[in-house]
């Protein structure tokens, strides 16, 4: 008998886990509902959106009149006229920001050419000062010539060690 009532009560559990009486929110603004599934499971072979798209058509219960503590129809196209001024406030800050973005080119494309030749003027402006630092350390690492050092004292050196030689 207790496993009667144990197989009851999973039984009616399972009939009150379907039913659901609470506000169902649509994804589309046409009142659809498309939720994407996979039949079998298999989710590589199934790419057809056809076979693996429910859509569920979302209908008001209310459709004349408004419900006590609702809006009137006035009010709900004041609402609705605020929300499309919104809208159109939100659309041109992102033409702005995109505009600020692109540094005022017309073009994606014509923005990259200008910052590809900003990164090459760079790129070859620090060539020419990396050459004028290698160069410039060269010629520190040459030996100097002595202060008391003259150019004719080498020459004289070659005379004195050979007159040593023929003596």
């Amino acid at each position: 008998m207790p496993a009667l009532r144990l197989l009851w009560l999973g039984c009616l559990g399972s009939l009150c886990r379907a039913y659901f009486d609470g506000p169902l929110q649509p994804e589309m603004s046409n009142g659809s509902l498309h939720h994407y599934f996979v039949p079998d499971g298999d989710y590589e072979e199934n790419d057809d959106p056809e076979r693996c798209q429910l859509l569920f058509r979302v209908s008001e219960p209310r459709r004349c009149g408004a419900a006590p503590g609702g809006l009137s129809l006035r009010q709900e196209l004041t609402v609705l006229g605020r929300q499309v001024e919104d809208a159109g406030r939100v659309l041109e800050s992102i033409g702005r920001s995109s505009s600020y973005d692109l540094d005022g080119e017309e073009s994606y494309s014509q923005y990259l050419r200008r910052e590809a030749a900003q990164i090459g003027d760079a790129y070859a402006s620090s060539e020419r000062a990396l050459s004028e630092l290698e160069s410039k350390f060269r010629q520190g690492r040459e030996p100097e010539p002595r202060d008391g050092a003259r150019p004719g004292d080498a020459c004289l050196g070659l005379l004195l060690r050979a007159r040593a030689l023929l003596r």
